[in-house]
């Protein structure tokens, strides 16, 4: 058995810590996850239904959840399917065709470590927010933001995890030698992109 804490963690990072503990089975076993709010329970119950896996619920306590998942063989196969649907259910019906758009490392002028400290700090409260957007360009120097190395990676992979479409310049990446190293979203063309901007209700760019 693996036991895992998600105790005061938002979502996804319920889903996404049991995820990755299914990742690192090596055969058949039994994940016993701990969440403090029934949204979670909800997320991996229905993670779990997604899988094939067995799921059973206990209420503990007034904000203590365990929720535990048998794993089988049929179910290992399917670990790294993340998509959105399995890890939240969240409302967004009424929102806004919102557009980020973000074409630099860095946010703003002046020098390179406090741009990029202001850029990390400005995805990280993108995160946070209540209604996410619905689209993340990136392109030119900040074609290097989604990919391995990333100090912005987890907030976009938490974003990605809820339904955010995340997608990168191919043209950009080839440039810039980062092809292979792309960790969230998908590659995707400058046609696209002028399509996602035209198409928004509301362009962002920090």
């Amino acid at each position: 058995m693996i036991k895992v804490n998600a105790i005061g963690d938002a979502c996804p990072i319920p889903v996404v810590k049991t995820l990755n503990a299914i990742r690192e089975l090596k055969g058949p076993d039994v994940i016993e996850t701990m969440v403090d709010n029934a949204i979670a329970v909800e997320n991996l119950t229905r993670m779990a239904d997604k899988k094939g896996c067995a799921i059973q619920t206990e209420q503990l306590g007034e904000k203590e959840y365990r929720v535990t998942i048998t794993v089988g063989e049929a179910s290992l196969s399917q670990a790294t399917d993340m998509d959105a649907e399995v890890i939240c259910d969240l409302p967004r019906s009424g929102k806004k065709n919102t557009v980020v758009v973000i074409s630099s490392k860095v946010m703003g002028h002046g020098g390179d470590e406090l741009g990029t400290s202001l850029m990390k700090g400005f995805i990280y409260a993108l995160s946070q927010q209540e209604q996410l957007p619905t689209t993340i360009l990136f392109y030119n120097g900040g074609a290097s933001i989604p990919c391995e190395g990333s100090v912005s990676l987890e907030d976009l992979q938490n974003m990605a995890a809820q339904g955010v479409e995340i997608l990168t310049c191919g043209t950009c990446l080839n440039f810039y030698g980062l092809t292979d190293k792309l960790a969230v979203g998908e590659v995707t063309n400058m046609y696209a992109i002028v399509e996602k901007m035209t198409q928004a209700d509301l362009i962002v760019k920090p």
